[in-house]
């Protein structure tokens, strides 16, 4: 399905939050639950710089979601994010009952680039979310929105190398 204005106007914000996670040393993802109304319920960014690995936004949205939405209201929401949802944080949307799935750039997109740059291998496998979650709506990439997600990463990768280079004395 195509993007509407609407869903780029809630990935835009996403971005912004991504940009937030890397301005306070963080990896940038950033994601948004948005209700069938339209309401925006929950932001969030990565936090996982202070060693939490498992901070994500969109695991943080389905747990926050699980606390203070009726299943009926989180199946129709839908959750907006910067970057494809990780295995884990599919499998959490998916147990969460949670709907729609709009992202910026895809797993394989940001897998991709981390090869070019020729960064590590991620911790899990850069799955598309209904391989995790078979059934669930999910849409994207926004092609606008790719270039500008790709610097970000691309300026994260540059700070976990001089954060290596510093770590080894070099």
């Amino acid at each position: 399905m195509e993007l509407t204005r609407l869903d780029i106007g809630h990935l835009t914000r996403c971005v912004e939050l991504a940009e937030e996670g890397l301005e306070a040393g963080d990896e940038p993802f950033g994601s948004i639950l948005v209700d069938a109304d339209g309401v925006v319920l929950y932001e969030g960014r990565n936090h996982v710089a202070g060693g939490d690995s498992t901070a994500h936004p969109e695991l943080a949205i389905a747990q926050w979601a699980l606390v203070n939405l009726e299943p009926a209201r989180r199946a129709a929401a839908t959750v907006y994010t910067s970057g494809e949802h990780c295995p884990m944080c599919a499998g959490a949307h998916g147990w969460a009952g949670l709907g729609r799935i709009v992202f910026a750039a895809s797993a394989a997109m940001l897998d991709s680039w981390r090869r070019e740059w020729g960064a590590a291998p991620g911790a899990v496998a850069a799955l598309p979310i209904n391989l995790v979650v078979p059934g669930i709506r999910v849409d994207g990439p926004a092609d606008e929105l790719v270039p500008r997600l790709r610097y970000l990463h691309f300026q994260s990768f540059q700070e976990s190398q001089r954060g290596t280079a510093s770590a080894d004395g070099s």
